[in-house]
Parts: C-alpha cells; structure tokens; sequence
C-alpha cells in the first residue's frame, strides 16, 4: 500500500511515521510513506498557499492552484489511488471503516487542511471527506496521522499475532476489550482474578466475555 500525504507541515510527520509499528509496517513492506509538501506548489515569490473567503468572513481559505497541482503529481504517482481530505464531515473514522482500508489495501492520498479549510473546488477530486469527531482542530495533520496509524496497524503482518486485531475494543461493534493483567499477581493489594491464573481456559473464557466492557 502506497500512502502520500498533502500537507503544509511534512515534519509533524517523521516521529510517528518512523517508530513503533509505522516503522515495522515500512520494514515489512506493508505500506511506503510520501510527504508532499503544499508549500512548494505556492504562489509567487512568497510561495503563497491560501487567501481570504469570497463572501467575507474570518480566516483564510486554502487556494485551489497549488492543491490541484499537489494532487494531480500524487495521482501521476499512484493513478488508482483513492483520495481523502481530512475535514469536518458526516463520515467519521471508526474501526470498522480502519478495517475496510486495511483490507482493500488501496493505495491513498491524503490531504490535509489548515486555516479555515480547502477552497471547495478541491473536493471535484476528492473521493471521501473523513472527519475523526465532532470537534474542530487547526489543521489536518493529526487526524490524518490517526487514520494512518489505525489503519496501516491492522496490514497483515504488522501486529504479529493472528488475533491481535480481533479481540480489540471496538472490533466487534462497540463492544470494549476486556480487562488485562500481567506479572505480579499481587500489586499494593491488589490481586488478579484467581480465574485467569488457573490455567482452566473455557472459564477464563467465560470471565472474559461477562467482563467485556
């Protein structure tokens, strides 16, 4: 899977990209990483990238020339790519559509917003716009940074164990992992259940889903 990435900010990107499993997912081949970077598809000497609203209003809007020109290199790249803007929508993420993703192993360009947004005629090429909850954050960067990470996680290979994606909350509707312990049995008074160190898994089984959250 080929992921490049539109965005006014590459460097936001290098700690997350480049450790734990995102790192493991490169290493794998499983997925590669491309930065755009918006900026050197600006306007003039001063590379501008957004101006004000027709209309009126505050902020500034992201221009339409360097957007398209960001997005036709990275189609030239990946033609059958699908695209995503990252923006306040209906769609919101979820682990159901993180698996989806996974699954089609399509390969993705991402864009990311900033300002007040993009100028509307951008979404002529885009295929979904993807929100990751109703609140509003300065720019696109870290919710695409969330789609990334919870989806390239679940590429086969990268989490290692058949069924570590399997039993995670939200894997099975909205249900919630059950909880988890580990060595010592016994922490400032506080013991794990005796059923889950008695080796007897049908009933460790049973504790597990009751205890579903």
């Amino acid at each position: 899977m080929k992921i490049q990435i539109i965005t006014l900010f590459p460097e936001m990107f290098d700690g997350v990209l480049n450790n734990s499993m995102m790192w493991k997912a490169q290493n794998q081949n499983a997925v590669e990483f491309s930065i755009i970077d918006l900026r050197q598809f600006g306007i003039g000497p001063r590379k501008q990238v957004d101006d004000t609203p027709y209309g009126g209003g505050d902020g500034m809007l992201l221009k339409p020339e360097p957007l398209f020109a960001a997005l036709e290199l990275a189609k030239n790249n990946s033609p059958e790519a699908k695209v995503i803007a990252m923006s306040p929508s209906k769609t919101v993420w979820s682990q159901q559509m993180a698996s989806e993703y996974a699954t089609s192993a399509q390969d993705l360009i991402i864009l990311c917003g900033r300002y007040e947004g993009f100028d509307e005629r951008i979404f002529e090429m885009v295929d979904e716009k993807i929100s990751i909850g109703k609140y509003v954050l300065t720019g696109g960067e870290l919710p695409a940074m969330v789609v990334i990470d919870s989806m390239v996680r679940l590429l086969p290979g990268v989490l290692g164990g058949e069924q570590s994606a399997e039993i995670e909350s939200y894997s099975n509707g909205d249900n919630l992992e059950f909880p988890q312990y580990t060595r010592p049995a016994e922490f400032r008074g506080i013991k794990v259940p005796d059923v889950l160190l008695s080796g007897n898994h049908a009933e460790i089984d049973k504790w597990r889903a009751k205890n579903q959250r």
